[in-house]
């Protein structure tokens, strides 16, 4: 119940099992195609251009970044936490020039400040900003924000790595340029995979190049040529087949949930959370409007031992929560509800053990 991974389904884990079979096997191409409309339903896009990228989510926030912004180009990057601070470093070494706007961490990215940025840097071809700030648990508007990019000719790049499948994400709707997210977290499959969407803004962007990518790795029209639709393929790279399953079999269940119910689950499971850490007098760092129901960050009461507490639960009640980061170490614990790790014997097993852990360690 930290901030991901998020306990892996057994059905996930099961599908892992199968048999590993060619990364060019037919079977395989058509199960590519399978995937990658599974990839759409959850993002709620229709972009011909949505693939999972074969590595973890800091390689989809680098493979957005890498491909739509060229050397001199201007990138407008909102900061509130850890990954805000992670997309500026690699705009740095795109050798392309990050304009930070910073907040408060545990705020939300302000609308009205962004927009203030994007006035005085007309030449900005870029906003990116975190969707659910994992370091804080805390939501910025995706809509408001994208709207705002493109008013000022800018595209959206959007982290959705732990809000994809716990919080409504509408990526058409919202007109989100590109975004990426990770498998690790409310879609409970094991971490190694990416899910990246790029529209055809975006893509006209990177068709535009005056170079190719640095990246060969994550050059996206290399990757299209091998993950895009019908069956003739072109290699790229040996696909992790038997982590394509598990985020497959996901996929499906999260699909026969239904995405309406998937989020309505993490909020519920998150007022029980909620009630019962108020009922022991803990206290959220976040807003209520601003909280994130999956990435839940508490406050560490006065003269309790932060370290001491996680190490009581993962020993006495083999239950693992996170630590803060950077300037919240020692300060918070992140208490994940994401996925398979989202349900009331979650809660009440946390809740259970924090009681006991407050009454019992020094």
């Amino acid at each position: 119940m930290g901030p991901g991974p998020s306990d892996v389904y057994p059905q996930v884990l099961e599908a892992m099992s199968r048999p590993t079979i060619g990364h060019l096997d037919p079977a395989f191409v058509s199960f590519m195609d399978e995937l990658n409309e599974l990839l759409r339903y959850a993002l709620q896009t229709e972009n011909t251009v949505t693939l999972p990228i074969s590595a973890p989510g800091s390689a989809g926030m680098e493979c957005c970044l890498v491909n739509l912004l060229e050397p001199g180009d201007r990138c407008v990057v909102a900061i509130n936490g850890v990954f805000g601070g992670r997309m500026a470093e690699i705009v740095r070494r795109c050798e392309a020039h990050p304009v930070v706007v910073e907040f408060e961490w545990g705020k939300p990215v302000d609308p009205n400040k962004v927009e203030e940025v994007l006035k005085a840097n007309p030449d900005a071809v870029a906003l990116a900003f975190v969707h659910a700030e994992t370091s804080t648990g805390v939501r910025s508007d995706v809509s408001s924000l994208c709207r705002l990019a493109s008013e000022h000719d800018c595209l959206s790049i959007v982290d959705a790595v732990t809000s994809l499948g716990g919080i409504e994400l509408c990526m058409d709707d919202w007109g989100v340029d590109a975004i990426y997210s990770g498998t690790q977290k409310c879609l409970s499959a094991p971490p190694g995979l990416s899910p990246v969407s790029f529209n055809a803004t975006a893509m006209a962007k990177l068709n535009a190049r005056s170079a190719p990518p640095q990246s060969w790795f994550l050059d996206m029209n290399l990757l299209t040529g091998y993950w895009g639709p019908g069956a003739k393929r072109a290699y790229h790279h040996t696909a992790p087949i038997n982590t394509l399953y598990a985020l497959h079999e996901a996929l499906q269940i999260l699909k026969q949930e239904g995405l309406e119910n998937a989020w309505k689950r993490h909020a519920d499971t998150h007022q029980q959370l909620r009630e019962g850490l108020e009922a022991m007098g803990l206290e959220f760092y976040v807003e209520p409007a601003d909280r994130l129901p999956q990435l839940n960050s508490v406050i560490v009461p006065p003269g309790i031992d932060e370290a001491g507490v996680r190490s009581f639960l993962l020993e006495q009640f083999n239950l693992e929560i996170g630590a803060g980061l950077g300037p919240l170490a020692g300060k918070i614990w992140r208490i994940g509800l994401m996925g398979a790790s989202c349900t009331q014997r979650h809660v009440s097993l946390c809740l259970q053990g924090l009681s006991t852990a407050l009454a019992e360690t020094p």
